[in-house]
């Protein structure tokens, strides 16, 4: 694949020594050292925040059929719910959380052995979310939140009104989002006499430490390479999509995937 963002650094790029580089390279080494403490703080932080008790009672359609949210746990403490963007009558799922979700089902059975139990959950219909897991493979457990008020209250799916006005509650501030559905990941707790607790959601570029892939080019020496696009994953196909001398448009804003020609009046929102 072929991108028009361009790193103005990687050419003519300063040369230098060995011994030159690794004094460089020490002086780096002494500012990540920090950067890793500051987050291993910040997570330190993230855990000790209050928890809202979950009073409301959540359904969501499942393969096998209806399933509450302290289902969800498969009989563990801890549950990480993904809010993928995929809304009723979509021809497919958002391709930004599609190349979130690629990175998910390694880490499954290590989570489990944590105490961690992972879910996606999305507004669209059980039946075409079935059908968008077996086009890409995935094994992680997705639910549908189409008949209940889950996206609505973690303010990841947003109403027709909102759209009108412009501007919707989304990362804890009021602004403008190009989708009637907006990307996000929220953790429960339930404890041992099964009340379920929010104990935190994020948001937008909160969900950057989930992208492996964006951690390995942040390594490499073009970076992510992004610079140059108006809507920065503008690069991103399914897994599926990418083909070889594809170029991206580097004024491409963020399109929401096609409603399906088939969709059922049913699954209308």
């Amino acid at each position: 694949m072929t991108t028009v963002a361009t790193n103005a650094g990687i050419q003519g790029h300063e040369v230098v020594s060995s011994r030159q580089w690794i004094a460089s390279r020490k002086e780096l080494l002494r500012k990540e050292k920090e950067f890793t403490r500051l987050r291993d703080e910040l997570s330190r932080q993230r855990r000790e925040l209050p928890w809202e008790k979950v009073e409301k009672e959540y359904v969501f359609d499942g393969p096998n059929g209806k399933v509450t949210l302290a289902d969800l746990f498969g009989g563990r403490s801890q549950l990480i719910v993904y809010h993928f963007m995929f809304g009723p009558g979509w021809e497919a799922g958002c391709p930004s959380c599609s190349y979130l979700a690629d990175h998910f089902g390694g880490s499954l059975i290590h989570l489990a052995n944590r105490d961690v139990t992972l879910a996606v959950v999305s507004r669209a219909p059980i039946e075409q979310i079935e059908a968008f897991k077996q086009r890409m493979s995935w094994q992680f457990r997705w639910l549908s939140s189409f008949a209940n008020d889950f996206n609505r209250d973690f303010h990841v799916s947003f109403t027709k009104d909102e759209m009108a006005k412009g501007k919707m509650e989304y990362n804890y501030d009021m602004m403008e989002f190009p989708s009637e559905e907006a990307p996000g990941v929220s953790v429960f707790y339930k404890n041992e006499a099964g009340e379920i607790f929010h104990t935190y959601s994020s948001y937008a570029r909160g969900l950057d430490i989930l992208v492996g892939a964006y951690n390995f080019l942040d390594l490499a020496p073009k970076g992510r390479d992004e610079d140059g696009l108006a809507f920065t994953m503008a690069w991103v196909r399914h897994h599926d999509r990418y083909a070889e001398g594809h170029v991206v448009d580097p004024k491409a804003q963020y399109v929401e995937p096609k409603k399906a020609a088939s969709c059922c009046a049913e699954h209308q929102p």
